[in-house]
């Protein structure tokens, strides 16, 4: 949190709006505190201005009554001098406003000379002004509080609205697919941060290049080997056509077999390749028994070569919008992969089905399986388990793989119920 931009500016900004809160706060306080026993010693001063000579006894006389409603603590106090009680002043005090202490208790006292020599003086307890003033200065003080705290809510929202670009930038970054190289943009986005979008979309279109290059050679290079692996099957074929003994024959058979895996080879290499070249395709509303029935149609010789019982287990009619030839593809390896790591006399079954408005696919199969720490990895170009005995490229699943992220689809790698590996796509 400490290095993030968003917290130092709205971290900073807080601080300065309750500094300047707080001061003007103090500021506005003393003021108030001020200016409210100022006020009070401005009525003093008019009661004193009452008092002469002819008021004087009834001044005091109804000083001394109750005043309902009224607080105890600012109850005025008016007698001469002369008078011990009920506050026991000095004689010799000056006229005008001030402060004295009497009997432990502080007053603020008025003092006044009469026309006729009589000294009077006026008292009010100081608690009780202090009381007055402290509220009134709180009430100036409270709308400072209520308003720092409005401040603060909207310099909240304030900055995480001016972030969110960049939270939405990088939310969209997290979530793109890995072939998606296409430039950002940054029409939402302050001014401030442009220069780096533009230097990211100058970085993505180099590695887009960079990675257009590799995909081209690989293709190219598949490409340019299908002719001579062509002509080195030809004349094996021709070969198997000549007499030859036992042992030239198994050799002759063995680089038959070569020739066919590379061949095969070459064939997923070139689809892998065009996959990941093509940015978009064609959508199409497919209905998923359909597929199944023509992957089957396919594969059907592969499966009884090794007797394994193949089939579709759910009749359920499932449409997905997909691309045709992506989406046969993705069936047709999955199918494949199943039957080649099957022993002889097992069992492969196709399903499909839709789950919370989500169609999906699985292909179960009663093979070896694959281990939980290995299902990481066997999307990986090239990459094979180790222990296995089946003819193959390592690029089956890598192919699925592709289009599932091209399609958006989830992948989910599981163990059958007995014994075999389950894999299931939900789009």
């Amino acid at each position: 949190m400490t290095r993030s931009l968003q917290f130092k500016l709205s971290a900073w900004l807080s601080a300065l709006i309750v500094a300047i809160a707080a001061a003007g706060g103090v500021i506005a306080f003393q003021t108030a505190f001020h200016e409210a026993n100022e006020l009070q010693d401005g009525q003093l001063k008019q009661i004193a201005a009452l008092v002469t000579p002819r008021t004087l006894a009834a001044m005091e006389r109804e000083a001394l009554g109750r005043v309902v409603g009224a607080d105890p603590e600012s109850k005025l106090v008016i007698q001469t001098i002369a008078e011990r009680a009920p506050l026991p002043v000095a004689a010799d005090l000056r006229d005008g406003l001030q402060n004295a202490v009497v009997a432990g208790t502080r007053w603020r006292l008025a003092v006044k000379t009469l026309d006729d020599g009589t000294r009077v003086v006026i008292g009010q307890k100081t608690a009780g002004r202090d009381e007055i003033a402290r509220n009134s200065a709180l009430a100036t003080v409270m709308p400072f509080a209520a308003l720092a705290l409005v401040l603060l809510a909207a310099l909240h929202l304030i900055v995480r609205r001016m972030f969110r670009p960049l939270s939405a930038l990088s939310a969209g970054l997290d979530t793109r697919p890995e072939h998606d190289l296409s430039a950002l943009s940054g029409d939402a986005l302050p001014s401030e941060i442009a220069p780096f979008v533009v230097a990211i979309n100058r970085l993505l279109a180099r590695v887009e290049t960079s990675v257009a290059l590799q995909r081209r050679f690989v293709a190219d290079a598949a490409h340019e080997l299908r002719s001579p692996l062509t002509a080195l099957s030809l004349q094996a074929e021709r070969l198997n056509a000549a007499e030859m003994s036992d042992g030239a024959r198994e050799r002759l058979d063995a680089l038959r077999r070569g020739l066919a895996r590379t061949r095969s080879l070459l064939h997923q290499l070139l689809m892998l390749a065009r996959l990941q070249q093509r940015s978009d395709a064609d959508l199409a509303r497919l209905r998923v028994q359909e597929v199944f029935r023509n992957v089957l149609e396919d594969l059907m010789p592969l499966a009884e070569a090794k007797d394994i019982d193949i089939g579709v287990s759910s009749f359920d009619d499932v449409f997905i919008h997909a691309p045709q030839a992506d989406f046969t593809v993705m069936v047709r390896n999955l199918v494949d992969n199943a039957i080649r790591y099957t022993p002889a006399g097992g069992r492969v079954d196709l399903a499909t089905g839709v789950f919370n408005a989500r169609p999906w696919i699985r292909v179960e199969d009663s093979g070896p399986g694959i281990a939980p720490e290995e299902r990481a990895r066997v999307f990986d170009p090239f990459y094979r388990v180790l222990g296995s005995d089946t003819d193959g490229s390592g690029l089956g699943l890598s192919i699925v793989g592709t289009i599932a992220a091209r399609m958006g689809a989830k992948i989910e790698l599981t163990d059958a119920e007995s014994r075999g590996l389950v894999v299931t796509v939900t789009f």
